[in-house]
C-alpha cells in the first residue's frame, strides 16, 4: 500500500514495478523473492508492469497522499478476503505500507490540511481498518526516504520542470524566517513514530505494525568526477530506479530482522550485491516491539517530554537605584535600568527554547518569554533571564519579550530579533526598535537608562563557505557598526551589550558522535558550513579562523572608543561565549538536554546558563571579564557590591583599550568585589533531565522544599498586633545562639573535621538566606515565599565580623551569659541600618543557646544551674522586649544532648571520639546508668523546664507590639538511624556533633511548622529521619501562633515549684487487647491477660507515710497509693502499677485501696519486713488467693511483686552474719519456691534491692529528718565518709544484687510454662532527685526523708511498669526521677508480651555492675606479617597520628579565636553550640 518505491526505466514508459519482480530484470531480490526462499507457496507479490486491476494485492500508487490510503486498505482487504488461494483467517499476512512526500510536497498549498498531524490521521484511518478486519497480520511502516536528494538535484540545477512543478515546496529558496524544509520533514517522520509508538497496535496478538527506518538517512556514492551517482533515482529525485531495487528489498528485509533499537537508519547505494540478514537459532521472528529486547522502550518514551524550571535566587543587598537618576553610564546601578531590549537570530527570538525533546516542528516556536537576553516570563525563581535577573533591581522593568510569537506580535515588545537573521538584516531590526522606543507610552525616550544586547554571526559563519566575499570579516564588521553607530547617535542613556560570536566548531561534536541521537541532516541543512567539513580538513580551519577573526574584529570596534564619546552611552563587549566548549554528561558524551531538538538552537537550560554568565559579564571590570563560560557546571549569580555596585564599563574599570591608546581614561570608583551566592536552580538542572513545565518543577528532595501555600499575602493595612502577625507581614530576620545558630560545619564534607570551624551561616536553619527555598531550606527562605522583600538573613560563610552575617549575631562557642552582648549588638545593628525601619517593619528574631552550658554542668553544676541558665536568658529577653517595637520572639528551647551520646559509644562509626570528649564531656564521658549521666539528664530537663517557666510567666506579653513563644520542638530528639540500626551520620557534621546540611534542612522545617502551631499544642519531638512537609497557614487561622491567638492561657508560676493537682499519669496504647484465648505460656502473655495482682515487701509496698503532713501521720499506711499494688481512684489522678493495669483490664482484682490494712486484699507486705519474713508472706498470699471467691486460682493469671531488703542493710552493721548477703538471697529463694510450686499462671516481679548509698546525700532539712536521721537507717546513715565500715556495707548492698541477680536467672524458676520470676532492675542504681539548683528535691519524700511520698510511689510504679515492657538485657537499670503525665511506655505489635528472659532471646545483663571500658586483649601471634600488611598498618598508624595532630591543631586554633572572641563579649568556638 501507499506510494510506489520505484520506477521503470524510460524504455518501461514509467510504469511502476511496485517490490515485485521486473521481468526484464535478472535480479531475483525482491522481498516476495527472499520470502519464497523459506515458504515456496507464498502469494499475493504483484508482477508485470504494475497493472492493479489484475488479482494483484499490489495497491500502491505513484505519488499517493494520505488521503487515499482508506480507500488503498480497503480496497486490500476485500482482495485478501475474496482472493480464492488465500485463508483469510489463518494465513499470516504481510503488508508493507509506504508513504513518500507527496503530502510534504504541497505542504505549501494548505498547511493545515497537509500538517503532519492530519497527515498521521489519515495514515491511522487506514492502519484501523487493517488492524480492525486483517487477522494475523504483520505490517511494515517505511518511514519516508531523505529528501537530501532534491536539493542536490535543485543546487546543482539537476532539477525537472515536473519536479518543480509538484515539489515546489521542498525545493524552493527557503525564507529566513523558516529554519528549513528538512523539520518538516522531520516532524512528518515524529507524527509516524508516535502513531506507532503509541502501541494502540500492539493490543493484539495476531496484529502488530512496525516502523521499519532504513530510508531515514541516504549515502549516496560519488561518480568518477566526484559528482553524486544519480543513477539510482528517477529525475524527480524522488523515486528510485530500477537499478535500486534490490537495495530497497535488501533493506527493508534485513530492517525486519533487526530488534527495534537496532535497526539500521542507512540506505547506501552500492552496486555491490547488498549482503541479507538470516534468522538465527537465538532470533528466528520477524522483530515486533514485544519481542525486541528493548521492547516497550520507545514506545513508553514517545511523545514524552521531560521537564524542568530553570530559576534562580537573586539575594544580592544591593538593590537599590542611585539617589538620582545618573547622568553617566559609568555610574549606572542596575536598579536604575528601565528598558530593556535585544537584536539578533534565533537564539535571541528564542526558537526551540521550550520545546519537547524530539519536536522538530516546534523549533519554528519562538519562545521569546523564555530567550536568555531579554525573555519575562514568570520570574528568576523559576526562569532565569537577564530580564527576571535585572527586575529583582528593578520590578518596573518594560521592554521584555513575553510568551511566542515572531518579533512583530505585541508580546514581543522590544525583542525584535528574527529567526534565520544574519548581521546584514540588522538595519531593519533597528529601525523598528528605534521606532517602538520613541513612540511606546511606557517609555520616557529621552530620561529612562535603556540596556540594549546585540547577539549576531552563527547564521553568517554558517553560510560562509557558500558565499565567502559576503560572509567576510570586513562585512560582518562593518554591519554590526553601522547598527551600533544609529544606536549611538540617536539612542539617549544607553548601555549596550555586544555578545562576541560564540565558538561555533564544539557544535560538531553533536553531529560526528553517533552516540548522539541528533537530527544529523537537520544540522548539515542548518549550518554546513561548520557540520560538513571532515575533520583536521583546510575547510574547517578556515571556519575557525574566520570565528576567531569575527570575534577580534569587533573588539577591536569597540575597542576604537568611537562609542564612548558621551557620558550617556557605551558600548561593552561581553565575550562569555567566545571560547565555551560544548557541554557535555557525566559519561563524557555532547549532552543534548542543553540544546533544542534540532541538536543546535539553545534550550532551556542553556538559555538560563547564558543568562547568567551574561549577568556575571555585566559586573566583571573589563579586561577581567570571563571569556571561556563552561554551561554544564553551576555559575554562581554575582552581585554588585557596596564598594562597586555599578555596571561595569570601561572607565570605572579604570580600562583602557588597546586600540585607542589616546582614549580619556578616569579613576575608577573602586575596584571590583562582588558577593557571589550560589544559583538556586543551576545546581539541579545541571544534574537532571531539563524540563520545560516550570510550574512541574520539583524541589531538591533532600535540601530544597515545596510551599504549597495559596495565601500568601500580607495583611491589608500593616498590623498593630503581634497576634495579628501574617507570614508576609515580616520585613526583617535576626538571629542570636550559639554555633548551630553560626553555622559551624554545615557544608563541611564527610571526614574534613577541620573545615567544621568554618561558620556556613547562609545555610543556617534559623537564618541562612543562600539560594532559594527550592534548594535550601531554612527559615528566612521559607518566609521570602510569602515576603521576598525580607532582609537580615545571613548569607555565604564567614565569622561575625564578616558583613555577609547582618542580623545573624550568633558565634561558636556562646553561652547563656552571652546572650545580653549579642542581643545588645543586633538591636544596635537594626536602629542604624538604611533597610530597616526599625520602628515599624516586624521582625523574628530567633534565640537558641544551651549547649555550651550542659557541656559545662558537671564542672560547676550551681553556677550552671538552670535557675541561672533561665536568669540570662531573662536578661536577654528584656533587653528585646525594652528597646524593640514590632517583634515577634521564638525562644528555641535547649535540645536534648544526651541521645547525641550514641555516636559516641559506637565504636564502628567514624567519629573523632576524642575531639568528642573534648566537646562536651560531661555528656559523652559518663558511664551507661551511672549517676553522673542521670545527672546529666535531669539537668538537660531541668534547662528545658525553667525556659518554659520564664514564658509561662507572661513577662514578655505586655504589649500589644511584642511577644516571646515558645518553640519546644527540641525537647525530645530522635537519632535518625540506617536499617542496620547504626546512627545515620549523614545528618552530622564531620566531628559528629555539630549538624550536617540535612539536619538543618529539618530544623527549619520543624521550626516553622511550630511557629504555625497553636500555643500548647506545638510539637515537642524533632526526629530527622522522618519527611517533614511545610505547614501553610490557613484561612481560618492566617497568623503566626502566639498565646493570645491560640486562647492559651499561662500558668502564671514556676511549673516546678507549683504541686500539680495529682501525680496521675496519661496512657493510651493501641495494643490493649488481651489474648484470643487464655494463653497457656507465660512467655506469650499480655497486659490484658492479667486478672489479679499482689505484692509483697515491706513499708515502701505498703505505702508508710506517702501523704503524711506532719510527723503524727508517718505511720499511716496509704495502701491505696502504693506504687505496686495501690488501686485508689484511676490512673489519670493516681499512678500505681495496678491502676496502669485497669488500662487493659478494668475487671483486674487484688489491689488494695484506702488507708491501712481493711482494703489491703492481696498486697501482704508487712512494715519493717526483711528477707525472712518473705516466706510468710508468700504462705498468707496464697492463702488468700486460694481462699477468694473473687479470682480463678488455677486459671486467672496473676502479677506478684516483691520488693524487700532495705531494712535487712540498715541493720547489717549490729548482725552482720544474719544479714549476710547468702541470707538474704536464701530468705527470698525460699519464698519465691513456695510460690512457683503452689501459684500456677503467675508472673513474679522481683525488684532489684535499692542502692542505699543515695539516699546519704539526702540534706535534713526539715523537723521529721533531723529528728529520725538516726533512727532511720543507722548503718548507713551514721557512717562516716570513706569510712571502713561504709565501704563494707556498700560492697554488701552490691552483693545483695549480685547474688539476687543470680538467682533469679540461674534458670530454676524457668522449668514451666506458666510461671517465672524476672528481675526488674529499676532501683538498681539510685539517682537523688535534685530541683533545678542542685538541692535535694524533697517532694519525693515523706516528711522522714527516707520513705517515698506519693509522688516518689508513683515514679516506682512507672519504672516498674515499663521495666516489664523492656527486654531483658535492655531494661533502665536507674530511677528517673521526674514528673511527666507521659512517661509510661505501651506493649507494641511486635512486642505485645510482658517481657521475659525466654521471649527476650538474650541473656540478662549484670545489673549490679555499672558500665567500664572494654579491656582489649592483645594477642601475640609469632608469624611473620607480610610486607604488605605492614605497610597497611603503617598507613593507619599515620591516620591515626594526623588525625590526633588535626585534633590538636583544632584546639589551637579555636583557642586563639575563644582569646580574640571573648575580648569582643564572645566566647571561644564551639561546635554546634557545643564548646570547642
Amino acid at each position: 500500500m501507499g506510494d510506489s518505491l520505484t520506477v521503470e526505466s524510460t524504455q518501461h514508459n514509467g510504469r511502476l514495478t511496485s517490490t515485485g519482480e521486473d521481468p526484464d530484470a535478472r535480479m531475483q531480490a525482491s522481498v516476495p523473492d527472499i520470502l519464497k526462499s523459506f515458504n515456496p507457496d507464498l502469494i499475493g507479490y504483484s508482477t508485470g508492469n504494475g497493472n492493479h486491476d489484475d488479482a494483484s494485492l499490489d495497491q500502491s500508487v505513484l505519488r499517493v497522499k494520505a488521503e487515499e490510503l482508506p480507500r488503498q486498505a480497503q480496497k486490500l482487504v476485500n482482495s485478501l478476503k475474496n482472493n480464492m488461494l488465500i485463508d483469510f483467517q489463518k494465513d499470516w499476512k504481510l503488508i508493507t505500507v509506504y508513504i513518500g512526500i507527496a503530502d510534504m510536497c504541497a505542504y505549501c498549498t494548505n498547511e493545515e490540511y497537509y500538517s503532519p498531524e492530519k497527515v498521521a490521521l489519515r495514515i491511522k484511518e487506514a492502519l484501523d481498518i487493517l488492524h480492525r478486519e486483517v487477522p494475523r497480520a504483520f505490517v511494515n511502516l517505511v518511514e519516508m526516504q531523505n529528501i537530501e536528494n532534491l536539493h542536490r538535484l535543485h543546487d546543482r540545477g539537476l532539477s525537472t520542470p515536473e519536479l518543480r512543478s509538484w515539489c515546489d515546496c521542498l525545493i524552493k529558496p527557503h525564507d529566513s524566517a523558516e529554519l528549513s524544509a528538512h523539520i518538516i520533514s522531520w516532524d512528518y517522520r515524529n507524527a509516524l513514530q508516535e502513531l506507532v509508538y503509541s502501541g494502540i497496535y500492539d493490543k493484539r496478538d495476531d496484529f502488530t505494525v512496525v516502523l521499519q527506518p532504513f530510508l531515514r538517512n541516504m549515502e549516496i556514492p560519488l561518480t568518477a568526477d566526484g559528482k553524486p551517482d544519480l543513477s539510482y533515482f528517477t529525475q524527480d529525485g524522488v523515486h528510485f530506479s530500477a537499478r535500486s531495487r534490490a537495495l530497497l528489498a535488501s533493506g527493508l528485509w534485513n530492517n525486519m530482522l533487526e530488534p527495534n533499537g537496532e535497526k539500521s537508519e542507512v540506505f547506501e547505494c552500492s552496486a555491490t550485491t547488498p549482503t541479507l540478514h538470516c534468522p538465527t537459532q537465538k532470533r528466528p521472528y520477524l522483530f515486533t516491539y514485544r519481542n525486541s529486547d528493548d521492547a516497550e522502550s520507545q514506545i513508553a518514551g514517545a511523545g514524552r517530554a521531560s521537564h524542568q524550571a530553570s530559576g534562580s535566587d537573586v539575594t544580592c543587598m544591593e538593590r537599590d537605584p542611585s539617589n538620582t537618576v545618573p547622568v553617566s553610564v559609568h555610574n549606572l546601578r542596575p536598579a536604575d535600568i528601565k528598558v530593556i531590549a535585544a537584536l539578533g537570530d534565533s537564539i535571541t527570538a528564542g526558537n526551540g527554547a521550550g520545546s519537547k525533546p524530539g519536536d522538530l516542528i516546534d523549533i519554528l516556536t519562538q519562545y521569546r518569554g523564555l530567550s536568555w537576553c531579554i525573555g519575562g516570563d514568570e520570574n528568576i525563581t523559576t526562569v532565569t533571564t537577564l530580564t527576571n535577573i535585572l527586575r529583582e533591581f528593578n520590578p518596573s522593568l518594560v521592554g521584555y519579550s513575553t510568551g511566542t510569537g515572531r518579533q512583530h506580535t505585541p508580546q514581543s515588545f522590544l525583542n525584535q530579533a528574527v529567526a534565520g537573521a544574519e548581521t546584514e538584516e540588522l538595519l531593519i531590526q533597528v529601525r523598528k526598535l528605534m521606532e517602538l522606543l520613541k513612540n511606546d507610552s511606557r517609555i520616557n525616550f529621552q530620561d529612562d537608562w535603556k540596556m540594549i544586547t546585540l547577539f549576531i554571526g552563527g547564521n553568517d559563519l554558517c553560510n560562509f563557505c557558500k558565499d565567502p566575499n559576503r560572509y567576510s570579516p570586513d562585512n560582518f564588521t562593518n554591519n554590526i557598526q553601522e547598527v551600533l553607530d544609529i544606536l549611538h547617535s540617536e539612542v539617549p542613556r544607553a548601555f549596550v551589550n555586544l555578545v562576541t560570536v560564540l565558538n561555533i566548531v564544539p557544535l560538531r561534536d553533536l553531529f560526528t558522535d553517533t552516540q548522539v541521537k541528533c537530527p544529523r541532516f537537520l544540522l548539515k541543512q542548518l549550518c554546513g558550513c561548520v557540520i560538513k567539513p571532515p575533520d583536521n580538513s583546510t575547510q574547517l580551519d578556515q571556519l575557525q579562523s574566520l570565528n576567531r577573526i569575527y570575534q577580534e574584529r569587533t573588539h577591536s570596534l569597540v575597542g576604537s572608543g568611537r562609542y564612548d564619546t558621551r557620558e550617556d552611552f557605551t558600548v561593552v563587549i561581553q565575550p562569555f561565549l567566545e571560547d565555551i566548549e560544548i557541554p557535555r554528561d557525566k559519561d563524557g558524551l555532547p549532552d543534548k538536554s542543553y540544546f533544542a531538538p534540532d541538536c543546535f538552537h539553545f534550550g532551556l537550560k542553556s538559555h538560563s546558563q547564558a543568562a547568567r554568565s551574561l549577568w556575571n559579564n555585566l559586573l566583571e571590570p573589563m579586561g577581567g571579564k570571563t571569556s571561556n563560560q563552561k554551561f554544564d557546571v553551576p555559575i554562581n549569580i554575582s552581585c554588585p557590591s557596596k564598594e562597586q555596585p555599578y555596571l561595569r564599563t570601561y572607565r570605572n574599570s579604570n580600562f583602557t583599550y588597546p586600540n585607542n591608546s589616546v582614549q580619556p581614561t578616569s579613576v575608577a570608583p573602586g575596584s571590583i568585589e562582588t558577593t557571589t551566592v550560589q544559583s538556586s536552580k543551576p545546581s539541579a538542572s545541571l544534574q537532571t533531565t531539563p524540563s520545560l513545565l516550570t510550574t512541574t518543577k520539583k524541589p531538591d528532595q533532600v535540601f530544597g522544599s515545596e510551599l504549597l501555600c495559596k495565601d500568601r499575602a500580607p495583611s491589608d493595612v500593616i498590623p498593630n498586633s503581634v497576634h495579628a502577625l501574617r507570614p508576609a507581614d515580616v520585613k526583617v530576620i535576626g538571629a542570636v545562639g550559639d554555633s548551630l545558630t553560626a553555622g559551624n560545619g554545615i557544608g563541611s564534607k564527610p571526614n574534613n573535621v577541620l573545615d567544621v570551624l568554618t561558620q556556613y551561616r547562609g545555610l543556617s536553619f534559623s537564618i541562612g538566606g543562600d539560594q532559594s527555598l527550592r534548594t535550601i531550606t531554612t527559615l528566612p527562605n521559607i518566609l521570602r515565599e510569602f515576603s521576598p522583600s525580607l532582609t537580615g538573613f545571613s548569607t555565604g560563610k564567614g565569622n561575625l565580623e564578616n558583613p555577609k552575617a547582618f542580623l545573624n549575631q550568633a558565634f561558636p562557642g556562646a553561652l547563656a551569659e552571652d546572650l545580653p552582648g549579642q542581643v545588645r549588638r543586633l538591636v544596635d545593628i537594626m536602629k542604624n541600618n538604611s533597610k530597616i525601619d526599625f520602628q515599624n517593619d516586624w521582625k523574628i528574631i530567633n534565640l537558641f543557646i544551651g549547649g555550651n552550658d550542659m557541656c559545662k554542668y558537671c564542672t560547676d553544676p550551681v553556677y550552671f544551674s538552670a535557675i541561672n541558665f533561665a536568669k540570662r536568658i531573662e536578661e536577654a529577653l528584656d533587653i528585646l522586649h525594652k528597646e524593640v517595637p514590632r517583634a515577634f520572639v521564638n525562644l528555641i528551647e535547649v535540645l536534648q544532648l544526651i541521645p547525641l551520646r550514641r555516636l559516641y559509644q559506637d565504636t564502628q562509626l567514624r567519629c573523632p571520639r576524642t575531639l568528642m570528649r573534648m566537646l562536651c564531656h560531661c555528656v559523652v564521658k559518663p558511664h551507661e546508668n551511672s549517676s553522673e549521666l542521670q545527672m546529666m539528664t535531669e539537668a538537660n530537663n531541668a534547662y528545658q523546664r525553667s525556659t518554659q517557666m520564664l514564658i509561662e510567666l507572661g513577662r514578655y506579653d505586655t504589649r500589644e507590639d511584642f511577644t516571646v513563644v515558645l518553640q519546644p520542638f527540641f525537647r525530645h530528639l530522635h537519632i535518625p538511624v540506617l536499617e542496620s540500626g547504626q546512627p545515620d551520620v549523614s545528618f552530622f557534621a564531620p566531628d559528629c556533633f555539630h549538624l550536617s546540611k540535612k539536619f538543618h534542612t529539618q530544623l527549619s522545617r520543624t521550626l516553622w511548622n511550630n511557629m504555625l502551631q497553636p500555643v500548647g499544642e506545638k510539637s515537642d519531638f524533632q526526629d530527622a529521619s522522618t519527611n517533614i512537609s511545610l505547614s501553610c497557614p490557613s484561612q481560618d487561622q492566617p497568623f503566626l501562633r502566639t498565646f493570645k491567638n491560640s486562647n492559651y492561657t499561662y500558668q502564671g508560676v514556676d511549673p516546678i515549684t507549683k504541686p500539680p493537682e495529682n501525680w496521675g499519669s496519661d496512657l493510651s496504647c493501641s495494643e490493649n487487647q488481651a489474648s484470643k484465648t487464655i494463653p497457656t505460656s507465660v512467655h506469650r502473655l499480655r497486659p490484658a491477660d492479667i486478672k489479679v495482682v499482689a505484692a509483697m515487701g515491706d513499708s515502701l509496698t505498703v505505702a508508710f507515710g506517702a501523704r503524711a503532713k506532719n510527723l503524727f501521720e508517718l505511720q499511716t499506711q496509704y495502701q491505696g497509693v502504693s506504687w505496686s499494688n495501690g488501686g485508689d481512684k484511676s490512673l489519670e489522678t493516681v499512678t500505681t502499677f495496678p491502676n496502669v493495669l485497669k488500662k487493659f483490664n478494668p475487671n483486674i482484682y487484688g489491689f488494695s485501696t484506702g488507708i491501712g490494712k481493711r482494703k489491703s486484699n492481696f498486697n501482704v507486705a508487712v512494715p519493717g519486713s526483711k528477707a525472712k519474713d518473705m516466706r510468710a508472706q508468700a504462705h498468707t498470699l496464697i492463702q488468700l488467693m486460694k481462699n477468694s471467691s473473687k479470682i480463678n486460682f488455677e486459671q486467672d493469671w496473676k502479677v506478684i511483686t516483691i520488693f524487700i531488703g532495705a531494712n535487712d542493710l540498715c541493720e547489717y552493721c549490729m548482725n552482720k552474719e544474719t544479714y549476710s548477703s547468702d541470707n538474704y538471697v536464701k530468705h527470698i529463694q525460699e519464698a519465691l519456691d513456695m510460690l512457683h510450686k503452689q501459684v500456677p499462671k503467675a508472673f513474679i516481679n522481683m525488684m532489684q534491692i535499692i542502692e542505699m548509698n543515695g539516699l546519704r546525700r539526702i540534706k535534713q532539712e526539715t523537723i521529721g529528718c533531723a529528728i529520725l536521721e538516726k533512727n532511720t537507717c543507722p548503718c548507713f546513715i551514721e557512717l562516716r565518709e570513706n569510712s571502713p565500715e561504709l565501704h563494707e556495707i556498700m560492697r554488701i548492698n552490691r552483693d545483695y544484687q549480685t547474688k539476687l541477680t543470680s538467682l533469679i536467672y540461674n534458670g530454676k524458676y524457668d522449668t514451666s510454662e506458666d510461671f517465672t520470676v524476672v528481675l526488674q532492675p529499676y532501683f538498681s542504681n539510685t539517682i537523688v532527685p535534685l530541683n533545678s539548683i542542685g538541692q535535694l528535691e524533697l517532694s519525693f519524700f515523706s516528711v522522714d526523708c527516707f520513705h517515698l511520698s506519693e509522688r516518689g510511689q508513683a515514679e516506682m510504679a512507672i519504672g516498674l511498669w515499663n521495666n516489664m515492657l523492656e527486654p531483658i538485657g535492655r531494661k533502665q537499670n536507674y530511677n528517673n526521677f521526674t514528673y511527666d503525665r507521659t512517661k509510661l511506655k505501651c506493649p507494641t505489635s511486635d512486642a505485645p508480651y510482658l517481657f521475659t528472659r525466654r521471649n527476650s532471646a538474650v541473656e540478662p545483663e549484670d545489673t549490679t555492675r555499672k558500665p567500664t571500658p572494654t579491656a582489649v586483649t592483645t594477642t601475640v601471634v609469632t608469624h611473620k606479617v607480610p610486607m604488605a600488611e605492614q605497610r597497611v598498618w603503617v598507613a593507619v598508624l599515620i591516620a591515626v597520628a594526623g588525625m590526633v595532630l588535626g585534633a590538636a591543631l583544632v584546639l589551637a586554633v579555636a583557642k586563639l579565636r575563644s582569646r580574640k572572641y571573648r575580648k569582643q563579649d564572645e566566647k571561644a568556638l564551639e561546635l554546634n553550640g557545643i564548646k570547642l
